[in-house]
């Protein structure tokens, strides 16, 4: 049986794309001598500024040459470029300054071909379609340009067309990659090498989706759903009479691009500000929705005037299953625990570990890795620190990296990148830490109220010291309110599922044979500014408004047992 041809492949298929290439050796010797060619005249240039010790003088030149190779070989290059960009802690600024333009500042094809596209796609005129449209794009980026429309019923519409014959040169370079990776494999070590092809194959497949224009619509939907109730974070509504697979017709956004500081102070927002929305929306896209971009560069972020972030890019998303999404959140916990032992456990669940790895002698690795990268406080943590300290682990221990963590740790890598181009001095986990606080102390699932038991109890005791940092941290944030969770916590102490914590929270405060009167003194000063009479009246209410009489029955005998003194030893 025939294989279909490239312009009528729809999902990746690294076989079916092979076997193309195999039969047409010479379009992939072609294409592996040019990208090899470009590169090599790009180092040879460095490596003779380095002997000539002109290196300094020569970096804007080496910069636009080096964005020029990346803007010639074409999206999947420009695609890597992108990624870098975001790295101000690993790239020259310089060489910075160029990668940015990689972002919407790429030569657009010509506007006859993109209208002529719109037209074929939609099986309308330019006039019949649209009002008025802007005579050149207004953006032009790896896959493809935007234009500014005015549709006949007034909306003001964003148009993005994508650029033509795509398909084959994203398969060519997905084979030569592909071939890459298998041909390195021996030359690393087998954890690292083992996932690389897989890596590929995860970064062709997420490829072939984005350039599916009707895919990333379903994305912004499902991606503004999970957002609906949040009013930090924007996402346009999507014109579906106006699209197609190669065309897509979403509403305009209004703003600057994240790293545009010019245009942040013009709108009077502070780079802090909108930097705490975007890790915050992060964490809760992989930890709560475990739906996630895994593409947010500034180009795909705008920052508006009323202070909201907008996400305007949605063809690179991701899924993480529940069972994912409640491995990453233990791991959290572990590591506030400094419970490296069952972090082991956490990266064998998570794929990092095959199962049958002994884990007992990557304990102290671990330990060693986690407490550099945390330093003397939890606000030294980076994502930077852990994962150069990874590099160096995998060549002494069996990690290696799942294909799906690779997408993760993009993203994560690249929104810390993100920020520290705004300011150099921020810290992802002074964000993240108290997020994973709030998200603790609130426990509106009873996973995470489990969770948040493990945190407080260590050896079988309460931490009130670890409470004590838990509360204060989350309160360090103006906008949480302590009292909606206190309401929380108190039906969840009058259910079944508080039996084991009413025990242990009396237990505790009558520990060493003394009642913990300072430690409770402690605890209520910190919040005492939060239980204001009235509100608290109305809150303990709200807690015991649904609670049965039978229920009270059941709950005073056992609180009873417990304040009884025993005669037996």
């Amino acid at each position: 049986m025939s294989q279909p041809s490239l312009g009528q492949m729809r999902r990746y298929d690294p076989k079916a794309i092979a076997h193309y290439y195999r039969v047409r050796p010479w379009k992939s010797i072609w294409r592996a001598v040019s990208v090899v060619w470009m590169f090599a005249g790009f180092l040879i240039g460095l490596q003779t500024d380095q002997w000539r010790g002109q290196t300094g003088d020569h970096h804007l030149r080496r910069a636009a040459q080096l964005r020029r190779i990346l803007t010639r070989l074409g999206p999947t290059f420009i695609k890597v470029g992108q990624a870098l960009s975001t790295r101000p802690d690993l790239i020259h600024k310089n060489f910075l300054d160029e990668l940015i333009k990689l972002q919407d500042k790429l030569p657009p094809f010509p506007n006859e071909v993109a209208f002529g596209i719109v037209e074929s796609e939609l099986e309308r005129s330019m006039s019949e379609l649209y009002q008025d449209i802007s005579p050149n794009p207004i953006a032009a980026a790896s896959l493809g340009q935007v234009y500014k429309a005015t549709l006949h019923t007034g909306e003001t519409v964003a148009v993005k067309v994508q650029r033509p014959r795509l398909l084959p040169i994203i398969t060519l370079d997905l084979y030569l990659m592909r071939w890459a990776a298998g041909w390195m494999e021996p030359f690393l070590p087998l954890n690292l090498g083992h996932d690389l092809t897989l890596i590929v194959d995860e970064f062709g497949t997420k490829l072939f989706e984005e350039i599916d224009y009707l895919n990333e619509g379903r994305n912004a939907e499902a991606f503004a759903a999970n957002f609906q109730d949040d009013p930090t974070v924007k996402v346009p509504g999507i014109y579906w009479r106006y699209c197609s697979q190669h065309v897509l017709t979403l509403e305009w956004i209004d703003g600057c691009k994240l790293n545009d500081e010019p245009g942040l102070c013009a709108m009077s927002l502070k780079p802090d500000t909108i930097i705490k929305v975007g890790v915050t929306s992060g964490l809760r896209q992989l930890l709560e929705f475990g739906f996630f971009h895994a593409d947010p560069h500034p180009g795909n972020l705008f920052a508006m005037a009323d202070g909201r972030m907008a996400y305007i890019d949605f063809g690179m998303m991701d899924q993480l299953d529940q069972g994912t999404k409640e491995t990453l959140v233990d791991s959290i916990v572990h590591l506030i625990n400094e419970d490296y032992a069952e972090m082991a456990h956490d990266f064998v669940k998570l794929g990092f570990l095959t199962a049958d790895t002994d884990i007992r002698p990557i304990i102290p690795a671990l330990q060693a890795v986690f407490q550099n990268a945390m330093g003397a406080s939890v606000g030294s943590f980076n994502f930077k620190t852990v994962t150069d300290e990874f590099s160096a682990l995998m060549y002494e221990y069996p990690f290696r990296l799942p294909a799906k963590f690779a997408l993760i740790i993009r993203s994560l890598i690249t929104q810390e990148g993100l920020a520290l181009s705004l300011n150099p001095d921020f810290k992802i986990v002074e964000v993240a830490y108290p997020y994973v606080a709030r998200r603790l102390l609130t426990g509106e699932t009873p996973a995470l109220r489990r969770r948040l038991l493990e945190v407080l109890f260590k050896d079988g005791k309460l931490n009130w010291k670890r409470l004590e940092n838990l509360i204060a941290i989350a309160r360090s944030d103006n906008n949480f309110d302590l009292l909606p969770t206190a309401q929380l916590g108190l039906q969840y102490l009058m259910s079944e599922e508080g039996a084991f914590l009413r025990r242990e929270i009396i237990l505790a405060l009558t520990e060493d044979e003394r009642l913990h009167t300072d430690d409770v003194q402690r605890l209520w000063e910190l919040v005492k500014p939060d239980f204001q009479p009235g509100r608290l009246v109305s809150a303990a209410w709200g807690a015991i408004a649904d609670f049965s009489s039978e229920r009270a029955a059941a709950l005073l005998p056992s609180v009873a047992t417990l304040l009884v003194p025993h005669s037996e030893s």
